[in-house]
This record gives structure tokens, C-alpha cells and sequence, in this order.
């Protein structure tokens, strides 16, 4: 088969792999409906991580199932699934207790960029539609992978309700998918902070009743202003930086939460800042396969439309324009078609 691999910043390419096959019982194989690029992916792309030897990429999928190992009863082959980028058994403790991205068995998926994936623990992380979507819904499904079910886990985790204020920082795909969830919770007050006009039209459309613009301090401030004084109930940090934690607890009420979902790089948070702050702080990887039925089942439904971040389009086989048009922020997100 082929797919991405990257081999240094800056350098990712489509090569021949070999064919995933099944090793584990609990395995299942897919062919890929439509995979994409993520935000986090840029991280390594631009040298923030370190990559090591050259590696498959990706970790957001939907497909067809293609071969199931022996203990897997929940899918079977012709299906069309939906999974998250952690894998789950969905039996263990934390599994039971809601954290599937934090299963006792869990693998990050590392290589969905590709023609052919091998699903470990296939049994909990796979969910199949009830008949195969039309093409159309495709890109919403693969939302609900990864980036949907993020922004969804940010509202979560920064306890949105009915009648609240939330703010968003943040206007990448997971920010956007997050303006999306703050509304679905009922937020009545949602406050994206973008400076880019084309992803805050896509805010505003998703459900953003007011645009910040500032960052920093200033976007603080602004924050404040908007909310009489005293900061947002909610604060959604779809980012990773230190930058954007520290607007995102700054920008919360005393008593409000910050969810944050954005992957840290070179984030610390004062103790005291903090304890003295009276905010409540909870993140981590997004539980994504806790949400993937309500989710998917909005999408198909029409109540949500989390495929319109993808604004790029491409065939798989030009995997690395994708990354270099995200890089340069010619694109929100690139959708990759084997």
C-alpha cells in the first residue's frame, strides 16, 4: 500500500509500505474512507518534536472494515467505522469510569495516512454506522474522530451549560469543532478569539455570537470587557502553547473552568497563580470514543456540520501539500482522499 511518512521537519512524503495485517486477535484491518492532517501533526512537521527515524503518520480515519481477528464480534468486514486516535478495549476501569483514551491497553494510532490500517483493540475502539454514509458525510465522520470529539471533550472539561458565556481560544479545527460543541451545550454566550477572517466566518456559522481578536494581555482584557468585569464561565484552550494557557486562565471568572485539549508545548502553570485564581483546570487527550455515538449520530443527522473545517481537499498521494498548506495557514484543514 502506500501512505505519508515523514523523515525530518519540513519533509513528509508518500512511499510504499508494507500492508497491514492482522497480529492480535483483538486486531481489524480498514481501508481507508478519507484520513486528513491534523494540527498536531505540525508539531514534528516544524521541528517541536523530535521525529527520530522516518515514520508513518496520521491518527484520523474512517473506513471500511476489511479483515476482523477472531475476538472481534462488535464489526465485521464491509462496514463502514468510525474510531478514535486512542485505541480502547472499552472494558477496563478507566474505560468504564469514561477515560477511554486513557485504557489500560491503549495505542495512539501513528499511521492513518495511509491506503490500509490496522485497528488494535477493534472490539472498543471501532463504532459502525448503521448502513454505509453517503460520501457527503464522510468528512463530518472523520471530524468525529479526532477533532470533533476534541472540541466536544473541551467543552466537557470546561463544564459548559446552558446560558453560559465560553470563550475559545483557538481558531484551528479543534476550536472551531469546540464553538460547535459550547453551542450544542447550550452556551449562550460563545466568544472566538481569531484573527484570521475566513476561520471566523466558519466561527460565527458554527454558532460564535462575539470575535476577539486581541491576544496576550490585550486579548485579556478584551475578555474581561465583554464579560462585565470578571472573566468567561467557561474557557475552551484548543491550542497547546504557553501563550494560550495563560489567556485561557486568565480569561476564566473565578469559579468558571478551563478545558484544555490542546497538546502542551512548553506550557507551566504557577502554583500560586492558579490557587489564587479560583479556576478550575482539566484536560488531557480527548475521550473521543465516550462521544462517538451521540456524535455520530448528530452528524448524520444534520445537527452538526464538523467536515466544513476541512477546507482543502487533495488526493492522498499529495499528503505533503497538505502539510505545507496547514503550515502556512493557507488551509484550516487538509482532507486526504486515497
Amino acid at each position: 500500500m502506500r501512505g505519508a511518512v515523514i523523515h525530518a521537519p519540513g519533509d513528509v512524503r508518500f512511499e510504499t509500505l508494507d500492508d497491514p495485517k492482522i497480529l492480535k486477535s483483538t486486531d481489524a484491518v480498514i481501508r481507508t474512507a478519507v484520513t486528513c492532517v491534523c494540527g498536531s501533526d505540525l508539531w514534528p512537521y516544524r521541528g517541536a518534536e523530535p521525529i527520530g527515524d522516518p515514520h508513518p503518520m496520521g491518527h484520523e480515519y474512517v473506513g471500511f472494515v476489511e479483515e476482523v481477528g477472531s475476538e472481534v464480534t462488535s464489526v465485521k468486514p464491509g462496514q463502514f467505522v468510525v474510531g478514535s486516535f486512542a485505541t480502547s478495549d472499552n472494558t477496563c476501569a478507566n474505560c468504564r469510569n469514561g477515560f477511554p483514551s486513557n485504557c489500560l491497553h491503549r495505542e495512539f494510532m501513528s499511521a492513518c495516512q495511509a491506503e490500509y490500517v490496522r485497528i488494535p483493540d477493534a472490539q472498543g475502539t471501532l463504532v459502525a454506522t448503521d448502513e454505509v454514509p453517503d460520501e457527503e458525510m464522510w468528512p463530518g465522520l472523520l471530524a468525529v474522530s479526532d477533532v470533533m470529539g476534541t472540541g466536544w471533550w473541551a467543552a466537557d472539561a470546561a463544564e459548559v451549560r446552558p446560558g453560559s458565556t465560553a470563550v475559545v481560544v483557538g481558531d484551528g479545527a479543534v476550536g472551531l469543532c469546540a464553538v460547535i460543541a459550547a453551542k450544542e451545550r447550550g452556551a449562550e454566550r460563545i466568544i472566538a478569539m481569531s484573527r484570521h477572517a475566513s476561520r471566523q466566518r466558519l466561527a460565527q456559522e458554527f454558532g460564535a455570537t462575539d470575535i476577539v481578536t486581541e491576544r496576550g494581555e490585550e486579548g485579556v482584557a478584551r475578555i474581561k470587557e465583554l464579560t462585565g468585569g470578571i472573566g468567561a464561565d467557561s474557557v475552551l484552550e484548543c491550542v497547546g502553547t504557553g501563550e494560550a494557557m495563560r489567556q485561557a486562565l486568565h480569561s476564566a471568572r473565578p469559579g468558571g473552568n478551563v478545558g484544555f485539549v490542546g497538546v502542551p508545548h512548553e506550557v507551566a502553570i504557577d502554583g500560586q497563580e492558579l490557587f489564587f485564581s479560583h479556576a478550575g483546570l482539566r484536560g488531557g487527550p480527548a475521550p473521543v470514543r465516550r462521544y462517538l455515538p451521540d456524535l455520530i449520530d448528530r452528524v448524520l443527522t444534520g445537527r452538526i456540520s464538523p467536515g466544513k473545517v476541512f477546507d482543502l481537499i487533495l488526493p492522498l498521494e499529495q499528503v505533503a501539500e497538505g502539510y505545507k498548506a496547514m503550515d502556512e495557514r493557507r488551509a484550516i484543514k487538509a482532507l486526504l482522499k486515497p
